[in-house]
């Protein structure tokens, strides 16, 4: 991405449509009766009883799902000792993970003192607040003294994510890396090239699961630590060493874990052919690794490798930690996040790595199948199992230790309400990009003269999503190309121009000799490939492209009949449809049809249903369908409903596996517990239903932008279900951001289809 580019839209995100990345947000009611409930006089009611009780106030009030962010800003991600005011977009960020990841509430603090007594006192003194402290970006060897003193004196979780996460997540990796090696942790010998408060920690941990602490041997920038260095910790006294190493390539000489912490490029083929056999190489420096992932693999066959970025398989990601031990933490108030917590948290990490990966994690990474190995000794970030897994995990082992002051005693209950919390963000845009990205494929943009159709291409061309071929005025788009620092050289067609007679008349001469036989002259077809529309569809069904997305400045039904004219239906399918993905607050919803069929027969509603099905499968979820009407399983005999009977009756009889019931009126389909007291028969009942299915046009169209504009859901589609090619329509005006999540979906359903012309050609 060009830079100039790049910082301006970072200084947007934050600035732009409010500045910063949280906001507190109400969860009561809050009418003119309510208010006297939550401030005066109902208010005094909870504060007496917390007067009795102090622990009342986890009853009564959020602290129970409230963490504090909390740093003086003297070690800020790469950026150093730049202050408090200078740290808050890092904690904000800080926040926000917090938030998407387990569904725990925070507010940052940024501290302006240097001085380490002043720094605990002023966290002392304001925790009351919170359920637990996140402690972040504070200098060493301060931020050692600020955590021991916050454990010791504070009776709420305290965690500096920036010794312990990575140390956490690493030694998961470390003890699935030991197994694979054929060696013993009692037995391993590590070099650590970096001596800060993550490697300290990292040693310390490596330690508590066997490693020989006279087996590591621990580097900073001028060498190998030395026990006759006055210079250096007493954390860091540990782990130096009687003996120099002149040269990190000596100390590496026969070890069998290499850690890195320090700095890019500083390991050498050569360091890595003088370790032992199987060797283990983190090198967990960001952006750039102490080695090169491609070099390390092709220098040493044997290596088992993990890095800090998430383009390399084994990313040591610190989200696989510090969300799920804090919600382990608040869910039993938890009085510290002691040893035994971090050890269940690396133990579940490791063996949740061992388990059989769900369908959705796979097709988010672009993998046929994840299986333990090499390639994969630690979770994906977006693995959904990590909320139900780690949480528990550390919530026993407070309880065990005996730092649990609200032990949990249904776990079933418990894994159930840490997988609720899931729907509380966007995990499936992540995920979908995230798919995307694993086989980028060639986009036509049929409206790139549009700026928010080129800002659209443009990130996802510098995202890797996807490939962009831009169509339109070349004049106008290089003009908006330099305007948005948009400088990669993709390919731009304008079909109108003379500079593409020859594609036009190509395309021209094809289309005509399929329709010749309707009514279609030579000369009209030609004609027709000075339209956008006609021509991007003619690149995708000549194999020119992948994918198109078209339809910002057109209405929907002029766009989608080029679209019907040239490329049609896939085999098999006799209707086409269209759905929208609504990120909702319980998670992702298909809605079905949205956008091209106005009063489809029981039959079309049938195919509508399976279609959809067959969609929300490829983005990895198991549909649960509801076929909604304005009845309930024969309350009326109106023919609206009769349909939507005999669809789902049709769909009893030849799909028994699919899991869809109705009629049922959408209140009943969304709320499980009505559903299940009054209908215990539907195959509804006990689940949660994720696609709903409309009687007609209208009535799909209208609860869609009902849902995006009184309650900002957002919303990915109308998505093109029944095309032979990857064709997708944006919204009319749609948002730069909508825009950039339809290309997604194009791109993972160009490779759906791919995939599956593949497998029908062997």
């Amino acid at each position: 991405m060009h830079k100039d580019s790049r910082r301006r839209e970072a200084l947007l995100y934050h600035a732009k449509p409010t500045p910063g990345k949280i906001a507190v947000v109400p969860t009561k009611k809050y009418a003119q009766r309510d208010l006297s409930l939550a401030y005066s006089p109902g208010v005094a009611e909870p504060c007496l009883e917390i007067a009795k009780d102090v622990n009342n106030v986890y009853k009564y009030t959020s602290k129970g799902n409230l963490v504090a962010v909390i740093s003086n800003g003297t070690a800020v991600l790469g950026l150093g000792d730049i202050g408090p005011e200078a740290s808050k977009p890092v904690m904000e960020g800080k926040a926000l993970l917090f938030k998407i990841f387990a569904d725990i509430d925070v507010f940052d603090i940024e501290v302006d003192t240097k001085d380490v007594e002043a720094f605990i006192q002023t966290v002392k003194n304001i925790a009351p607040t919170f359920g637990g402290i996140n402690l972040e970006d504070i200098k060493a060897p301060e931020s050692f003294e600020i955590e021991r003193r916050l454990v010791e004196e504070l009776n709420i979780p305290v965690m500096h994510d920036d010794q312990h996460g990575t140390a956490i997540i690493s030694a998961a990796a470390l003890l699935n890396a030991v197994e694979l090696a054929g060696k013993k942790m009692q037995e391993v010998k590590v070099v650590i090239s970096g001596a800060g408060s993550a490697a300290i920690a990292c040693a310390n941990l490596y330690v508590s699961f066997g490693v020989k602490q006279e087996n590591i041997v621990m580097f900073n920038s001028k060498g190998a630590l030395r026990k006759d260095d006055p210079k250096i910790s007493e954390e860091q006294r540990k782990y130096a060493s009687d003996k120099g190493f002149p040269s990190l390539l000596e100390a590496m000489a026969g070890v069998d874990v290499f850690v890195g912490l320090s700095t890019g490029n500083i390991v050498t083929p050569d360091m890595l052919l003088g370790m032992a056999k199987n060797p283990i190489v983190f090198a967990m420096a960001n952006p750039t690794p102490e080695i090169n992932y491609d070099l390390a693999i092709k220098t040493r066959k044997d290596i088992i490798m993990a890095t800090g970025r998430s383009d390399h398989p084994n990313q040591v990601n610190n989200v696989l930690g510090f969300p799920y031990i804090f919600r382990g933490a608040l869910d039993v108030r938890a009085t510290k996040i002691n040893e035994e917590m971090k050890k269940a948290a690396v133990i579940a990490l490791a063996e949740l790595a061992k388990e059989s990966v769900p369908e959705q994690v796979n097709i988010a990474y672009g993998e046929t199948k994840l299986v333990f190995g090499k390639e994969y000794i630690i979770p994906k970030p977006f693995d959904p199992r990590l909320i139900a897994k780690v949480p528990p995990a550390v919530a026993r082992a407070a309880m065990e230790s005996g730092v649990a002051l609200h032990p949990i005693t249904d776990w079933e209950k418990y894994e159930e309400e840490l997988l609720e919390r899931l729907g509380s963000d966007n995990k499936m845009v992540r995920l979908l990009t995230n798919r995307a990205k694993t086989d980028p494929k060639r986009v036509v943009f049929a409206e790139a003269d549009h700026l928010d159709v080129l800002k659209a291409a443009q990130i996802a061309h510098e995202e890797g999503i996807a490939l962009p071929i831009l169509l339109g005025n070349k004049e106008l788009i290089l003009e908006l190309k330099e305007e948005l620092g948009f400088d990669a050289d993709v390919p731009i067609f304008d079909p109108k121009t003379k500079e593409e007679d020859k594609r036009r008349l190509k395309y021209g001469d094809i289309y005509w000799k399929s329709r010749n036989r309707r009514g279609i002259s030579q000369l009209d077809a030609q004609k027709w490939m000075r339209e956008r529309n006609y021509f991007a569809a003619m690149m995708v069904n000549e194999g020119d492209a992948d994918a198109m997305v078209s339809g910002y400045s057109r209405s929907y039904p002029s766009t989608v009949k080029p679209l019907m004219q040239l490329i049609g239906k896939a085999p098999g399918i006799t209707l086409i449809a269209t759905a929208n993905m609504m990120m909702t607050n319980r998670g992702p919803m298909f809605l079905s049809d949205t956008a091209i069929n106005p009063n489809p027969t029981a039959d079309e509603l049938a195919k509508i249903a399976l279609m959809t099905a067959k969609t929300a499968r490829m983005f990895g979820m198991e549909p649960v369908i509801a076929m909604v009407s304005f009845s309930n399983f024969g309350s009326s005999s109106h023919e609206s409903a009769t349909k939507v009977r005999e669809a789902v009756a049709y769909l009893h009889k030849y799909y028994p596996d699919l899991i869809v019931d109705g009629e049922i009126q959408t209140d009943f389909a969304l709320n499980a517990e009505m559903l299940k007291a009054k209908f215990p028969f539907s195959k509804l009942a006990g689940k949660k239903v994720n696609t709903l299915i409309f009687p007609n046009l209208e009535s799909a169209n209208i609860t869609y932008k009902l849902l995006k504009e009184l309650y900002k859901v957002d919303s990915i589609g109308p998505i093109m279900l029944g095309m032979e090619k990857a064709v997708h329509i944006f919204q009319l005006g749609a948002s730069v951001e909508e825009m950039v999540n339809m290309v997604a979906v194009a791109v993972v359903d160009a490779q759906e289809k791919e995939k599956r012309k593949k497998m029908s050609a062997k």
